[in-house]
């Protein structure tokens, strides 16, 4: 089994997760099946749309496989770096795709399963959406193109959420538009009926007709906050900030902060500003390549793991341990573009 069921109805395309107890996480023979399913299905002319949702159990997506990632960060790399040239090609075949995707996320869509719902078209939030990229908590970083969508969001959300992994609903994703679509629980299982049935032309009204406003959105409601206190691109600027600032909302943020690796969080602002000016995604994923190779054979990754997965003590030892000690060169070294024979490509 592949952890992934790929089956056409009527003329919809369908890539349903399907690995329950790991909440879907990927793994590369997932990626794998479901970059072939697409590559199939972009020629065929029987197929007119691509739905991407889980088959059961609770979650969309949690990201992918950390423990393999990790144990191969520990050694020579060389499967965590196989995975992530896979898993980004999924997440650039998705943005390029030319038909229609809608993806729903209904239930934790973290990490990876972002990279799955963001690049397409209809992207549908419910009650159950826990959208974050809590990459930072353990050592990495929000990729699968974090470094584009975050940095395209309204104000500082976007490095907010780079930096602190805080979790959006459903009101918050499409506040955002994170979401194309809210949709109501009992109206999900009704919606993706009537999309398989009726053509891709009507995507947009089927959704359009069956979706309703949720309530307020929680993160707006800081937004000036954020704005204000996550305004400089340099890490130690962000800390100061938050120090100055009296008010719950800056001690919790800042509380938070001091959890995260210092390494992580300088990466995640490096990545939000070359993002936003980055010419095309293609050119983002290169990028993310090139870092995540890096990242996930440094110490802070392993440590982050250990502390979070592993041992749950939730109490890592990062190094360097403060913003003032990941330096400008280290930065430049994790950034630096890989040799052309081991750069990153879409194909």
């Amino acid at each position: 089994m592949s952890g992934v069921l790929t089956l056409v109805e009527g003329a919809t395309a369908r890539l349903r997760l399907d690995r329950p107890r790991q909440l879907h996480a990927l793994d590369l023979a997932m990626c794998e099946a479901m970059l072939a399913a697409l590559d199939g299905w972009r020629t065929d002319p029987a197929v007119a749309a691509v739905m991407i949702d889980h088959a059961e159990g609770r979650g969309f997506c949690a990201g992918g496989d950390i423990r393999m990632l990790a144990d191969s960060g520990a050694a020579d790399g060389s499967a965590a770096r196989a995975f992530f040239a896979a898993e980004y090609r999924l997440n650039h075949r998705l943005f390029t795709f030319a038909k229609p995707t809608i993806a729903f996320m209904d239930g934790v869509t973290m990490g990876g399963g972002v990279g799955l719902a963001l690049p397409c078209r209809y992207r549908v939030a419910t009650p159950n959406t826990r959208f974050a990229m809590p990459e930072t908590a353990i050592g990495l970083f929000p990729d699968v193109g974090g470094g584009w969508y975050l940095s395209r969001l309204p104000g500082r959300i976007g490095q907010y959420l780079a930096l602190t992994g805080a979790r959006l609903d459903g009101a918050d994703c499409l506040a955002l538009g994170l979401a194309t679509h809210y949709l109501a629980g009992d109206r999900i299982a009704g919606a993706k009926q009537a999309l398989v049935g009726r053509p891709a032309s009507e995507i947009a009204d089927i959704l359009g007709e069956m979706s309703e406003a949720p309530g307020p959105s929680a993160v707006l409601a800081n937004r000036d906050a954020i704005a204000r206190l996550f305004a400089s691109d340099r890490l130690e600027d962000v800390f100061a900030a938050l120090e100055a600032e009296d008010g719950d909302f800056a001690r919790e943020t800042l509380a938070i902060l001091r959890t995260r690796s210092p390494l992580s969080m300088k990466v995640g602002l490096k990545l939000l500003l070359d993002g936003h000016a980055m010419p095309t995604f293609e050119d983002e994923m290169r990028q993310e390549y090139a870092v995540a190779t890096r990242v996930v054979q440094r110490a802070d990754f392993t440590e982050g793991v250990r502390a979070v997965i592993v041992d749950k003590d939730n109490a890592p030892r990062w190094h360097p341990a403060t913003p003032a000690e990941v330096s400008d060169h280290l930065i430049d070294q994790i950034f630096a573009p890989l040799a052309e024979d081991e750069a990153w490509g879409p194909d």
